[in-house]
């Protein structure tokens, strides 16, 4: 859950990064899995609830890199 007003920032910025490192090959290797272990059982609902998520998993991405 994000806390606070940067954290969604630092998300942003986590997921641009991971864009980057994978260069905008969203159809490659690293992101059909990461979909596939994110939704393996479906996308969410809604476009919100997809955005949601993956901003949350960019936000868990900051935390994990901060330490």
């Amino acid at each position: 859950m994000i806390r606070h007003g940067l954290d969604g920032l630092w998300g942003v910025y986590e997921l641009l990064r991971l864009a980057v490192i994978t260069r905008f090959n969203f159809k490659g290797e690293y992101w059909q899995w990461r979909m596939h272990t994110a939704y393996g059982r479906g996308y969410p609902a809604t476009r919100w609830a997809l955005w949601k998520a993956t901003l949350e998993y960019g936000v868990w991405v900051h935390r994990m890199r901060r330490g």
